[in-house]
C-alpha cells in the first residue's frame, strides 16, 4: 500500500505543514518534488514521478507489479491526480481511495472513493455538483484556501455523509443523525485508518 501526496502550486513548506498536522504518517509515502519545472497540475508529471518510484523504490520483495495507492491531492494537485489515477488504472493498478482537499471545479469519478475537503461550505456543495461520493468535510468556520493545507490540526470543520452511507464508522459519532465538528487532521486520520493506511489506535 502507498500513499501519493500531490501539493498544489504552492511554496512546499505548506506541504510540510500539512505532514506535520496529521497525527500519524502512512508507511510508505511517495511525495513529488514542488520545483518550478514539476507544474503541479500535470497528470503527465505525476505519472513519471509514480513509474520513476515504482523503479526506484520497490514496496515488496518481489515487488508487485503496481501496489495499491490512496492519492492525498490539494488544489491543482486534484487535478494531476486523477488524471495519474485514470494511466494506474489502465496499467491495471488498483486505487484505494481519493482525497481530494479543496479541489473546486475539478471533476471526480471512476469507480472508487473519493472524499472531498473544502475550506468552507459554500466550496463543499457547489464542489459535490461535479463528483465526490461517500463521507466528506468542510471547514465551519471557513478558513484560507492555503490555511486548509497549511494546518489541517487548526482548521475545525463538520464531517457529513451521503444517506446510503448513514452510520459509517468514519463519522465522528456513533449517531451519525447529526453532523458534528472535527478537525481536517483528525478526519484524514480516520480516513487513512479506515483504508489501513495508517494503525488503528
Amino acid at each position: 500500500m502507498v500513499t501519493v501526496i500531490a501539493p498544489g502550486c504552492h511554496t512546499p513548506d505548506l506541504t510540510d505543514g500539512f505532514l506535520l498536522g496529521l497525527p500519524k504518517h502512512p508507511a510508505v509515502m511517495w511525495i513529488p518534488p514542488q520545483q518550478s519545472y514539476w507544474p503541479a497540475y500535470s497528470p503527465q508529471h505525476l505519472c513519471w514521478f509514480l513509474q520513476q518510484c515504482l523503479e526506484d523504490h520497490p514496496v515488496a520483495n518481489p515487488p508487485p507489479p503496481r501496489p495499491p495507492l490512496l492519492l492525498i491531492g490539494f488544489s491543482a494537485g486534484v487535478v494531476a491526480s486523477m488524471g495519474a489515477i485514470r494511466w494506474w488504472q489502465s496499467q491495471g493498478g488498483e486505487v484505494k481511495a481519493c482525497i481530494a482537499v479543496d479541489g473546486w471545479g475539478v471533476p471526480l469519478g471512476g469507480g472508487f472513493p473519493i472524499h472531498r475537503l473544502s475550506h468552507d461550505r459554500w466550496t463543499h456543495f457547489s464542489s459535490h455538483l461535479l463528483g465526490g461520493t461517500d463521507v466528506s468535510f468542510y471547514a465551519n468556520p471557513g478558513v484560507d484556501h492555503l490555511e486548509l493545507w497549511r494546518s489541517p490540526q487548526t482548521t475545525m470543520g463538520i464531517s457529513t455523509t451521503v444517506p446510503n452511507l448513514r452510520g459509517n464508522p468514519l463519522l465522528p459519532t456513533s449517531d451519525p443523525t447529526v453532523d458534528k465538528p472535527i478537525t481536517a487532521a483528525q478526519f484524514i486520520h480516520r480516513l487513512l485508518q479506515w483504508y489501513g493506511e495508517v494503525p488503528e489506535p
